[in-house]
């Protein structure tokens, strides 16, 4: 059974999250590139996403997850082996608006979301990264991404700050969401 962001995935079985291994480069590129599409549709031009290519993202995670380091960890989420969503952190060596450590990616499938794995693997992420010595954590969002904002508002995290940033040369918006405590993420229960 092969799973696309548009497939619909009844989430009524075990969740898996484990560490991801270069092995998973692949289908955490396809993730991403589906989640994107679904995502940022109306916030980044459409000829962008409709132009990323599996390949290219396949060869950024594979360097990613070739770089052994104690600073970064991915975890992915698996559904009946099915790979459904990634999250990503590192520690950082220069603090931003005064944290240690940044969720940089976390993506699930749509037909995987409201199940509890995005909390999942944020959760993992932050174990992760406070027990390599992180007291807390921040995630940046584009600040038109009202679903994201709302899932780690709803985490509480706290609204941090805003800017502008270039990426791949289209200036968006972006808000910092943070947590104080990383250890206080381990203890959300609330399912979104």
């Amino acid at each position: 059974m092969s799973v696309s962001g548009n497939d619909i995935i009844n989430v009524v079985g075990p969740v898996t999250v484990r560490r991801a291994t270069v092995d998973d480069a692949a289908l955490i590129a396809q993730v991403r590139i589906d989640s994107w599409r679904a995502a940022y549709r109306g916030m980044i031009p459409d000829a962008y996403l409709d132009g990323m290519k599996v390949e290219d993202s396949t060869r950024m995670w594979t360097r990613v997850l070739s770089a052994a380091s104690d600073a970064a960890c991915t975890f992915v989420a698996e559904v009946e082996g099915e790979l459904v969503g990634f999250g990503a952190g590192i520690t950082l060596a220069e603090r931003k608006l005064d944290f240690d450590a940044e969720l940089t990616a976390l993506y699930v499938l749509p037909s995987a979301q409201r199940a509890g794995i995005g909390r999942r693997l944020l959760t993992e992420v932050a174990a992760t990264l406070g027990a390599a010595g992180a007291p807390n954590m921040l995630v940046w969002v584009l600040a038109q991404n009202g679903k994201a904002r709302d899932f780690y508002a709803h985490l509480d995290a706290q609204l941090l700050a805003e800017q502008t940033f270039k990426w791949d040369e289209l200036d968006l918006i972006e808000v910092a969401y943070g947590w104080r405590d990383i250890q206080s993420i381990g203890k959300i229960t609330t399912v979104s």
